[in-house]
């Protein structure tokens, strides 16, 4: 195993971390009981997984039971994380960045999990209902009571992540160090904002879903749908992406995979390993052979035309307003040869669209 730090802090967490959405039966991502659960968690131990990342709202507490029990006696080995924000039932307040309720799923968290800290404890995502500093003057009053050690968020765009930060800074509140965030070969949307003002912040991003739900594992195709008991079979398409524009990644996915005799979804997983600002990306399986398959990526060494050819097929484009920050940052200022020539060695990083020659009919 490998390791990194966790963000803007000195915890140090295994690159590949182990997610929890299957244990637990009510929300059919794979429906682990204790006994299966606990193989998991001791196996992931054993091949050097320090850092499981759970959630109240993960089969509405069972995971976090299941987890906790699965951890006696091995709580301290462990980076731990969990999140709130998403309704636990109908109760209209027990849903929400609220005071209110973070203090009151905290307390169920600790309990379920038979721990008396979290490590790491996150928003599952922005409440647009609730004041931020209400959010933000919980979480720290949560640090300060001993009961959390850093706070995170989750799904958050930048410009949210970065008004909680601007509060957290300017009224001296304990500051979020992490981002856990959606980002795969099919859904490199991350790259467009948020990972520029995650490096700009030090903020530390866990990946959620690399294998965007199953599918880049490349078990099927247009011509070969998911087969029943599959988890994208069970619970469709987890996350949106264009099916056309994925199978093609996928054809690619397989032929660097076979370049080193390694299945696709570990190739998958390397190549988001590669990427920058990663603190840890979340693996989760329901068959130890399939996590042990997924824990060797971090030993898998994609060659620069191994990742030429993953980036080039899964590129989604530079929307506006980046396209203009890079021509005028990179085309246009010719600071940036002079303070960063070891980028302009090879090829210019963003070339000055403004000259580039249009293509005529008949060329």
């Amino acid at each position: 195993m490998k390791y990194r730090k966790l963000g803007n802090s000195g915890l140090i967490v295994s690159e590949v971390g182990l997610g929890t959405m299957q244990f637990g039966e009510a929300m059919q991502m794979g429906g682990l009981g204790q006994k299966e659960t606990n193989k998991m968690v001791d196996f992931a131990l054993d091949h050097g997984i320090n850092y499981i990342d759970t959630a109240d709202v993960y089969s509405l507490g069972e995971s976090e039971k299941l987890l906790g029990n699965a951890l006696k006696g091995k709580r301290e080995e462990i980076v731990l994380s969990t999140k709130c924000r998403l309704p636990m039932d109908e109760n209209v307040n027990h849903s929400g960045a609220t005071r209110v309720n973070i203090m009151r799923e905290v307390e169920a968290s600790l309990q379920r999990l038979q721990t008396d800290y979290i490590d790491l404890y996150q928003m599952h995502s922005w409440d647009p209902y609730t004041p931020l500093e209400e959010t933000l003057r919980a979480l720290d009053d949560l640090v300060r009571q001993g009961k959390v050690r850093y706070i995170g968020l989750s799904n958050y765009m930048a410009w949210q992540a970065s008004t909680a930060l601007g509060l957290q800074e300017q009224q001296g509140l304990e500051k979020y160090i992490t981002a856990q965030m959606y980002y795969s070969l099919v859904g490199r949307d991350l790259e467009n904002d948020f990972m520029s003002f995650a490096d700009y912040h030090d903020m530390g991003i866990i990946v959620w879903s690399p294998l965007a739900g199953g599918f880049l594992a490349g078990k099927y195709d247009r011509n070969n749908p998911p087969p029943e008991g599959t988890r994208f079979a069970e619970a469709g398409q987890f996350v949106p992406f264009d099916l056309d524009k994925g199978f093609e990644i996928v054809d690619t996915l397989k032929e660097v995979a076979q370049r080193h005799g390694v299945s696709a979804a570990r190739t998958a997983l390397a190549w988001t390993l590669s990427r920058e600002n990663i603190s840890s990306v979340l693996i989760a399986a329901r068959k130890l052979e399939h996590l042990e398959d997924n824990i060797k990526a971090v030993d898998l060494e994609l060659s620069e035309e191994d990742l030429k050819l993953l980036n080039d097929v899964s590129d989604p484009g530079v929307p506006y307003p980046r396209w203009m920050v890079l021509q005028q940052a990179q085309a246009e200022d010719p600071r940036a040869k002079t303070l960063e020539p070891e980028r302009f060695r090879d090829e210019t990083p963003w070339e000055d669209l403004r000259f580039k020659k249009m293509p005529l009919e008949g060329d």
